[in-house]
């Protein structure tokens, strides 16, 4: 499978008044452990790997939503595959190296 970028915004069900950042920290955290290159924004983290380990990230990062205690998950999803060169992070940032 081609290399690819997922970006994820991950949005667990908390009750009310609960925290949701412990939550997004340890999707994260699955990311960071994972081995991919990522690169957390302020809005959404983009990982870059093979289109089946992201998918399988993604799938454990919403698994570990559950096991926090979320009642629901919405996972706000972008995806780039890239049969011919393989996506890449530094590609597309390449003409924005302090990120402005």
């Amino acid at each position: 499978m081609a290399q690819a970028l997922l970006s994820i915004q991950i949005s667990p069900k908390v009750k009310a008044g609960e925290d949701v950042i412990p939550y997004v920290d340890r999707a994260i955290e699955i990311i960071k452990q994972s081995g991919v290159t990522y690169r957390v924004g302020p809005l959404e983290t983009t990982m870059e790997g093979e289109l089946d380990q992201l998918i399988d990230i993604v799938k454990q990062m919403n698994a570990a939503m559950f096991e926090k205690g979320s009642t629901s998950v919405m996972s706000h999803i972008k995806l780039v595959v890239d049969g011919q060169e393989g996506a890449s992070i530094g590609r597309q940032l390449k003409k924005y190296p302090d990120g402005q």
